[in-house]
């Protein structure tokens, strides 16, 4: 189950091209059914509370959270003039996970009214779609090769860097195929983790539905959930997450200081532009 990855996820307006943050934005309800539909497989009686539900948050966020996402925009906007710093990049990347806790909580108790809803079935659907995503992801980040792992590895960040930065020259892209090659990011621990977690997902969907588990059991075990995708059970895992986030601030930092004047403004053009984004969403 990933209904708050989804959410967390869709909502950041970052490494994505202005027009479609607009297009994405404004058809979010539908775009949201379409994907959640895939996974449970809605019956005539979900469906209108699923999207009510949905119309209700997209509304909610709209007013409330585009003005702070527009915000801290322009903020990236300055930082992003001059040299930065790790502890700085790290403290961007946590205040918009903050950001997508503060979009989840919102979605609770309607996230929580619609599993009390599901069925056996359901729920079994719901586990299937999660093992082909499952198995998308090892074929995407877990290549037998290891040579091709790193270059499929190396191309993804180097298209999310220059979408940012706009073209790296060679050494720039040397010096960051390199740095990533140093990163401690594993592959194989990282989908370790994610098969335990959306394991623990369909066993708590169970757990519920043959209990007849009440909205606050629901939500609490949401909550729950919500909470370890960003500080896991799990001590060993914790402490690779703690590392590979240290080492990413200091690797995107690191990158940042590499680039031209005209990159960086590149970098603030591409923020003006999502922000301005967003305040064209928010004047709708």
């Amino acid at each position: 189950m990933r209904w708050s990855r989804w959410i967390i996820g869709a909502l950041l307006p970052l490494f994505v091209a202005c027009s479609a943050v607009r297009l994405s934005y404004d058809q979010g309800p539908v775009l949201a059914y379409w994907w959640l539909d895939g996974y449970a497989d809605f019956n005539a009686e979900q469906s209108p509370g699923v999207k009510a539900a949905l119309d209700d948050w997209f509304a909610w966020h709209r007013a409330s959270q585009l003005p702070d996402y527009a915000q801290a925009l322009a903020a990236m906007g300055t930082l992003a003039v001059d040299k930065v710093t790790a502890p700085q990049v790290c403290a961007v990347i946590e205040s918009w996970q903050q950001r997508g806790e503060r979009a989840f909580e919102r979605a609770v108790p309607a996230i929580a009214e619609q599993l009390r809803t599901l069925s056996p079935d359901q729920i079994r659907q719901i586990e299937r779609q999660n093992q082909r995503k499952y198995k998308d992801a090892v074929a995407d980040y877990l290549q037998p090769d290891l040579a091709l792992r790193q270059k499929v590895n190396f191309e993804r960040a180097l298209d999310r860097a220059e979408t940012m930065y706009g073209k790296l020259d060679e050494a720039q892209r040397r010096r960051f195929a390199a740095d990533l090659s140093a990163s401690p990011f594993n592959p194989e621990v990282w989908l370790n983790e994610r098969s335990l977690r959306l394991a623990d997902a369909v066993r708590s969907l169970r757990q519920w539905q043959a209990e007849r588990s009440d909205a606050a059991t629901v939500q609490a075990g949401l909550r729950r959930m919500s909470a370890e995708l960003l500080q896991s059970p799990r001590a060993d895992y914790r402490a690779y997450s703690s590392k590979l986030m240290a080492a990413n601030c200091n690797l995107l930092a690191t990158l940042h200081n590499s680039t031209s004047p005209t990159q960086r403004r590149h970098a603030v053009a591409q923020l003006k532009g999502w922000e301005q984004d967003l305040r064209a969403l928010m004047a709708r």
